[in-house]
């Protein structure tokens, strides 16, 4: 079973509990790091806020069934007092803890349901090629995502095509989007950028990176740019585990080389996975 497969047993066998990140990468035999990456790839969630979602749901069916204490449910849903609960609540489901039982009933209520795991990995991922990555520079714009608002993307990539060949200083005519910043709840840094030879007449509107040298594993992902998370799935839920790498807490970046069309989005992209070495 994967590193998201044994993780996603354990949430579901611990959840009532009091439960860590730690603890869930521990039972999958992997860092923090290494689930939470894996973890956002094949679900599109952060592990602790599917953890959170998971004990409000349950919280919500036990409401919605008429149960008497409030705090009681809070406590066992693992807060401490009836104003975080119903924060918390509300912002899950739009409602609060007392309005849900009063309703009594969970029609048009967004319930977590337990993720099953689709093992929908790639059949044959090429072997990566490694490659020790030199130091270079990277400007563009730059977003802070959430899993959730993460499909917009492509739109950011939109904008920074009006960029694309005038930012000053590029060097070549290769994108890259970089992942940085990433944290244990999901939340990322992208930064969709060229090389350029140095940032001193960048405008102020254009964000500034610089990419250190690293080792990295170097996959080719030759499908439709839409099918690019099956990709990252594969990578972080198969190959890695098998691989005895260890990845790196370092930028991760996709290389969109001059044989891709971002009209048609085909044309195949790079992956660089940093690895530690």
């Amino acid at each position: 079973m994967n590193p998201v497969g044994k993780a996603l047993w354990f949430i579901e066998s611990h959840f009532a509990g009091d439960l860590t990140l730690d603890d869930i990468a521990q039972c999958g035999c992997v860092s923090r790091f290494h689930l939470a990456r894996a973890f956002e790839a094949a679900t599109g969630l952060s592990v602790m806020r599917y953890v959170r979602a998971r004990r409000l749901s349950e919280a919500a069916r036990r409401l919605a069934d008429g149960a008497p204490d409030i705090l009681a449910v809070a406590i066992d849903a693992g807060y401490g007092s009836h104003e975080a609960f119903t924060r918390a609540f509300h912002e899950q489901f739009g409602l609060t803890p007392e309005a849900l039982r009063a309703r009594g009933q969970l029609d048009d209520i967004a319930i977590v349901e337990p993720i099953k795991m689709d093992e929908t990995l790639l059949t044959h991922l090429e072997p990566p090629r490694f490659e020790d990555g030199k130091p270079f520079l990277v400007a563009g714009l730059s977003e802070r995502y959430t899993c959730d608002t993460s499909m917009a993307i492509p739109s950011q990539w939109q904008r920074f095509g009006a960029y694309f060949g005038k930012v000053p200083g590029q060097v070549g005519s290769v994108a890259y989007g970089v992942c940085y910043n990433a944290d244990d709840a999901g939340n990322f840094d992208y930064l969709c950028g060229v090389e350029v030879s140095d940032f001193s007449a960048l405008p102020a509107e254009l964000s500034r990176m610089r990419i250190a040298a690293q080792k990295y594993a170097v996959f080719s992902h030759r499908e439709h740019i839409s099918a690019i998370r099956r990709t990252l799935n594969t990578i972080w839920n198969q190959w890695l585990p098998a691989s005895g790498h260890v990845p790196a807490d370092a930028p991760n970046f996709e290389r969109y080389g001059e044989q891709f069309d971002p009209v048609s989005g085909m044309g195949g992209v790079e992956i660089w996975l940093p690895l530690k070495a």
